[in-house]
């Protein structure tokens, strides 16, 4: 499997409706290509609306801190590759639970336009929309398009497409479009394309560490659209760092609610092109076509600040070296 997360936001509030086939349909094709696939029915989650207060926008983060978008959604909104969200037209927009959603992703919004960060999968996130209505008029579809491309700015994520369909009220009426799994196919195919050409690179350190995660953040923010990265380490990190949240922010790259991998992939799991490893002391198995790197960094655990900092500079260095030779 690509160690690669396609997220679905499933919006209606009806079970087994036509948002919600139309987007395991559509997850089914992507999880073809042994890409991760999760869904989230955020009409049974606790989602808070928002509440206006602008807190965001002057700390940062939402106010709101004992709900399913603390916990679960922004840390699954920064880890995914691709965001798809699925919603019926109701008054021409989308529903009230994935608005609410949506509303929220202020906090992100704010991050971005008011505390000029990017994240660090800006420049390569997807988003893809579907939706149908059961009426046919021909701006039946403007509304939920213009939600659909201010939450995918928000989120960091391109505006890459969608599927939109009137004249559907019930998953069953899908049966009335005998191309459709053809259509979703070639789209599905279409978007996921040039994520799947990218080379993967895997980045190994002791612990999954300081160093191995600003080599991720900066390998995704300025060589994305080249390499697909992947972290591992003998023992997983809990956290980002957050010396490495901080260094980051000073050159404008947002690591709030980033989690590291929950446990160390094996790299027969990350089946990498090139292996980089942090230190020289990091034994690196021999396999065939593998390109292998030693970048021999000092381990900064419990290191001043000033250390971490010259360590960014030598890590983009190091990155922005092999996205040329490479």
């Amino acid at each position: 499997m690509v160690p690669m997360l396609v997220l679905g936001l499933q919006g209606s509030p009806k079970k087994a409706g036509s948002s919600d086939y139309l987007l395991k349909t559509f997850l089914a094709e992507v999880e073809k290509m042994g890409v991760e696939v999760q869904i989230l029915d955020t009409t049974r989650m606790n989602i808070k609306p928002c509440i206006g207060c602008g807190h965001c926008e002057k700390k940062g983060f939402c106010i709101i801190g004992n709900d399913d978008m603390a916990g679960t959604i922004y840390p699954l909104l920064r880890k995914a590759q691709v965001v798809v969200a699925s919603s019926p037209v109701f008054f021409y927009s989308v529903t009230s639970q994935l608005k609410a959603l949506i509303d929220r992703t202020q906090t992100l919004w704010s991050r971005k336009y008011r505390f000029r960060l990017s994240d660090p999968l800006s420049t390569t996130r997807k988003g893809f929309f579907l939706s149908m209505g059961g009426s046919r008029g021909k701006k039946l579809f403007d509304g939920v398009h213009l939600v659909a491309s201010y939450f995918f700015d928000a989120i960091d994520a391109n505006f890459s497409g969608s599927m939109t369909y009137p004249g559907i009220e019930t998953s069953a009426d899908f049966q009335n479009k005998p191309d459709l799994s053809t259509e979703i196919s070639r789209t599905a195919h279409a978007l996921m394309s040039s994520l799947l050409k990218r080379k993967r690179i895997l980045f190994l350190g002791k612990h999954n560490d300081i160093r191995t995660q600003m080599a991720d953040a900066l390998t995704k923010y300025h060589a994305g659209s080249r390499f697909h990265v992947v972290t591992a380490g003998k023992e997983s990190a809990q956290a980002t760092h957050p010396g490495v949240v901080e260094a980051m922010a000073e050159i404008g790259i947002d690591m709030a609610f980033h989690q590291p991998p929950s446990r160390s992939k094996t790299i027969q799991e990350c089946r990498p092109d090139i292996i980089v490893t942090m230190s020289n002391d990091i034994d690196i198995p021999v396999i065939p076509d593998v390109m292998t790197s030693v970048w021999n960094l000092p381990d900064p655990q419990h290191a001043p600040f000033d250390l971490i900092v010259q360590l960014r500079e030598q890590i983009h260095e190091n990155v922005t070296s092999m996205a040329t030779d490479t």
